[in-house]
């Protein structure tokens, strides 16, 4: 196994292809994991906590979506979650480049 940081921090920033093509901020990630996770080292911690990551946040939005009628507390979820989809992937890619484990507050544990 190899080590290159640059690719750890390249998977934790395609999540950010979300903002542009809706679906690549999953499909990126997942692939580059599924692909690299025997040949370099750490891309199987890092790729799972991505994966649960994405996966944790499918599940708050579609907790959000009947909450919009309570009382508008859905609309402060998407804030919310779209603030978190934005800041976390960059903030783990630094992590990455300085060789930190990842951490996504408030994922569950599901890969």
């Amino acid at each position: 196994m190899k080590t290159n940081n640059q690719l750890l921090v390249l998977t934790h920033l395609s999540q950010l292809l979300d903002f542009v093509t809706l679906v690549g901020g999953f499909i990126v990630p997942l692939v580059i994991w599924l692909t690299n996770k025997d040949k370099v080292h750490h891309m199987d911690e890092h790729g799972k906590s991505i994966i649960n990551f994405r996966i944790s946040m499918l599940i708050y939005l579609v907790i959000c979506v009947p909450l919009v009628l309570l009382f508008g507390l859905g609309l402060l979820g998407f804030l919310i979650i779209g603030v978190l989809y934005f800041i976390l992937p960059i903030l783990n890619a630094i992590k990455a480049s300085n060789g930190e484990r990842p951490n996504y507050p408030f994922s569950l544990k599901i890969v």
